[in-house]
């Protein structure tokens, strides 16, 4: 059964944060809150943990585009290309904020992403993932919850989502509401941003 931990924004309380961060590190699955939608994530170094994390969007590990969480720009270049100082500057001025940004991925990619070209780079404005990824040390690998529903595309009540994920994750954090509109895909490959996916974000 999945643990429900409630943490809101205003005040994340420490101790809940670190019980995040111990799950994270024993290849356990989280669902969060961030400034879009809510999402599934684990820890990006850890190939079982994500190789769950591909089960459960049904698609396999080799094929999966999920995106990275980082609390800053500080980890671009763990995973990433050299990027132009206009590139870096645009990043700088969108983030914190509700895009995914595309870029070259570079060959030091955790074992998980190898042979990827590219990577999503999500810095969400939103003090939990943030706090998440600080205390870990590292970014985590995160992909939106889609809601069956076929009118409203994600799902947006935590409750709700605890009970459908309650065998499959180990922490959900109930932060209240989220959103319904997930982030805008812009893809800096190319050094021009080309949006792919009109999300929640404004270019």
């Amino acid at each position: 059964m999945a643990k429900i931990l409630r943490i809101y924004p205003e005040n994340p309380q420490e101790n809940l944060i670190n019980e995040v961060i111990k799950t994270l590190n024993n290849g356990g699955l989280i669902i969060y809150p961030s400034d879009t939608v809510y999402a599934l994530g684990c820890n990006i170094f850890d190939v079982k943990a994500m190789e769950k994390l591909a089960q459960l969007k049904k698609i396999k590990l080799e094929k999966s585009q999920f995106s990275i969480i980082c609390n800053d720009l500080s980890h671009l270049s763990d995973f990433t290309r050299p990027i132009d100082t206009s590139v870096f500057r645009f990043l700088k001025s969108h983030l914190p904020g509700p895009f995914t940004f595309i870029l070259d991925a570079n060959k030091s990619l955790p074992l998980a992403y190898k042979g990827h070209k590219t990577i999503g780079i999500r810095v969400p404005d939103h003090p939990i993932p943030q706090l998440i990824v600080e205390k870990l040390g590292h970014p985590i690998a995160s992909t939106s919850i889609k809601d069956d529903d076929e009118i409203i595309e994600y799902s947006t009540d935590p409750e709700l989502i605890a009970e459908k994920y309650d065998h499959l994750v180990d922490i959900v954090i109930d932060s209240g509401y989220g959103d319904n509109v997930a982030s805008t895909i812009v893809d800096l490959t190319s050094g021009e941003p080309e949006v792919i996916r009109q999300g929640k974000g404004i270019i």
